[in-house]
């Protein structure tokens, strides 16, 4: 199986730039979209609806043209979740889990703090409310692939300029200690770090300072699975060009 996972930052947006094309010649089963930046009813043109493939969304309500997540498949799912019981969180279309048999595959969006001391506080808040929520999804009888844009660099190899970055969101020490956290007690595994052990590859890129072009990246977006799938890891990639988004879409390839 082909799980990718991709930060569209507005899908309209990356589906001009010919995301679609791209994805189409990709092999992938089971993509997990976010930031689609768009309502449900303005994807329904075919552009959106490729063939062969299951579409699910999951829409901010809270704000027009905000956040939204999606799973596009070539299984329909069993059964879809669209939130996890919190109106605060739910309601800015973050998390959609798509379930095939045994397997679960989310597609999530954490919030970013940069935006707002506010905005941080409330990603604080719902670090502290979901770690439980991912530890009980972890003790089921399910395996999970966590697909998403966490928001968070882990570590100094996920990050172009560790030092610099210490004191900003997205490399707060409080934020990586709590990813220290789900990868380690928890038993969550990063499938890039776990097939890439040395590897300092960027998924996503400020639009300022021709940042991309000098590769000054953050790792940000992961598929943390549950233990159970990592020994079916084969490989993974990133894919910073064509450029679709300020984010790279990141693919892992799990063997039967």
């Amino acid at each position: 199986m082909r799980i990718a996972t991709f930060n569209a930052n507005g899908l309209r947006s990356a589906a001009s730039k010919g995301f679609f094309d791209w994805f189409a010649s990709q092999g992938i089963d089971v993509l997990c979209v976010q930031e689609t930046k768009a309502q449900a009813h303005q994807l329904k043109d075919a552009l959106f609806r490729p063939v062969g493939y299951h579409v699910a969304f999951r829409d901010a309500t809270t704000k027009k043209g905000y956040s939204g997540v999606a799973i596009y498949s070539r299984r329909a799912p069993d059964a879809l979740v669209t939130g996890l019981g919190w109106e605060a969180f739910d309601e800015e279309g973050r998390w959609l889990e798509a379930r095939f048999g045994r397997l679960s595959v989310v597609s999530l969006y954490l919030p970013s703090g940069s935006s707002a001391e506010a905005r941080q506080a409330f990603k604080f808040e719902v670090m502290d409310w979901l770690r439980p929520k991912l530890r009980e999804l972890l003790a089921s009888d399910r395996e999970v692939v966590l697909c998403g844009d966490w928001n968070i660099a882990h570590t100094p190899m996920d990050i172009r300029n560790a030092k610099s970055n210490e004191k900003n969101s997205g490399f707060l020490p409080e934020e990586r200690a709590w990813m220290t956290t789900l990868l380690g007690e928890d038993g969550w595994v990063d499938a890039y770090r776990r097939l890439r052990p040395a590897g300092q590859d960027y998924t996503w890129w400020s639009q300022r300072g021709q940042a991309r072009a000098k590769n000054v990246g953050w790792r940000i977006d992961y598929q943390l699975v549950s233990p159970g799938l990592a020994a079916r890891l084969e490989d993974c990639a990133i894919h910073p060009e064509p450029r679709f988004s300020d984010h790279a879409p990141f693919v892992v390839d799990y063997g039967d």
